[in-house]
């Protein structure tokens, strides 16, 4: 389900090629960091597709510096702008959800899968069923679908390289052929703004002071799930995924400073870590060069300068959100998917002042209960969406009630 050795997948483009590439949510952190890299080795890229969300200004002047053959903007409202801002330069342009699948079935031998939410599932399954090669950052694809996505790598051969720093530092460092001598698999997490505020504390916490994550510069809505812990959670759910070593055999502990990005610990009492600057340019940069490696500006790891590293047990009662999707994993069958989609609405409703913090978490878990009986895993995406729509129904529902 992950990455092959090089020397076996045909996924692998040769030193000195160039590289055609799809960035699936260009105009996010993610698409922004990956355009960073090709613009600093340009010959090396070939840019294909850049799509975006809404944020079409950003779009236009990706797309008048990169120069892609495709530039596509989700939301049809969009069309007109994008139109106008890129005539005259023989970019192709398009509009509308249909449009985002269309930009990722297009010939490119990588594809970045940046698109954040269930949004991304359509358009980062087209890629995976033309065979090619997925950089996933979007967690929600395995949490929401992750059976039908592995089903699809598996028929199609293609290939998913982890971009998440936690999934990526875990990629580094794992003995694929041997996973029966993996003892564990650890995801650090740097605890989030709120890692040392009381239950009182973050009650009163607003959208501002979420989002004002200590050592990632991330999005809004992922931001938050790191804030509610949820992040690492999610995270969870998708390293059951990618790493097939069990449920039992992950674990989780917060590491605040956030320089060793994942550990895998093994039976003669090894752990091999992956260690960096907190930067995502370096998880994307692997990816992008995979199975080579690439310069980055990362800022580069001085031990001596930082002095410590620090490490402590997740408190599950001030974050209940990690035991929450533990739990969901456990269940599987729909839960996960449940528990994504109603994690976004609770997000969004927290971002918009309508619920308070605590509210995130307990209209997800709310959900999650109501929906338990919504029936086994969905057999395909249809019945993914289906299922996503209703809990984002119900979520809404609770948020109504809670503001009453």
């Amino acid at each position: 389900m992950i990455a092959a050795a090089a020397d076996d997948n045909p996924a692998a483009t040769a030193a000195g090629e160039v590289k055609s590439v799809t960035i699936l949510g260009s105009t996010g952190s993610v698409g922004c960091s990956t355009l960073d890299l090709i613009g600093r080795d340009r010959a090396r890229f070939e840019l294909v597709a850049l799509t975006a969300h809404r944020n079409v200004g950003t779009l236009i002047e990706q797309a008048r510096a990169f120069r892609p053959r495709f530039a596509v903007v989700a939301d049809p409202a969009c069309y007109a702008e994008l139109k106008s801002g890129l005539s005259g330069t023989g970019i192709e342009v398009a509009a509308g959800a249909e449009a985002l699948v269309d930009a990722a079935a297009l010939p490119a031998d990588w594809v970045m899968a940046g698109i954040v939410g269930a949004a991304g599932l359509a358009p980062t399954l087209a890629a995976v069923k033309r065979g090619a090669c997925v950089a996933l950052a979007n967690k929600e694809c395995l949490v929401s679908a992750g059976p039908l996505f592995l089903e699809e790598v598996k028929r199609s051969g293609a290939t998913l390289l982890p971009v998440d720093s936690e999934h990526n530092a875990i990629f580094q460092v794992l003995d694929v052929d041997r996973l029966e001598a993996v003892e564990r698999i650890v995801l650090t997490a740097s605890g989030g703004p709120f890692r040392t505020w009381s239950l009182e504390e973050m009650a009163r916490a607003t959208p501002a002071q979420a989002v004002a994550h200590p050592r990632w510069d991330m999005g809004a809505k992922i931001s938050v799930d790191s804030a509610t812990l949820m992040n690492k959670g999610l995270e969870l759910i998708e390293a059951y995924y990618l790493f097939p070593v069990g449920e039992q055999r992950l674990d989780v502990v917060i590491h605040p400073e956030s320089i060793i990005h994942s550990m895998v610990a093994y039976i003669d009492g090894s752990v091999l870590a992956q260690l960096g600057m907190p930067d995502m340019r370096t998880p994307i940069a692997y990816a992008l060069a995979w199975p080579r490696r690439m310069a980055t500006p990362s800022a580069r790891l001085d031990l001596a300068q930082i002095g410590q590293l620090t490490f402590e047990a997740p408190d599950l009662k001030r974050f209940p959100a990690l035991t929450l999707a533990r739990e969901a994993l456990h269940v599987g069958g729909s839960a996960p998917t449940v528990l994504n989609a109603a994690n976004e609405v609770a997000v969004a409703a927290f971002l918009a002042g309508r619920i308070g913090f605590h509210a995130i978490v307990a209209v997800t878990n709310a959900v999650l209960e109501q929906s338990m009986a919504l029936g086994e895993r969905p057999a395909d995406l249809a019945e993914v969406y289906e299922l996503d729509r209703i809990a984002r129904i119900r979520a809404e529902e609770m948020v109504q009630n809670r503001g009453r």
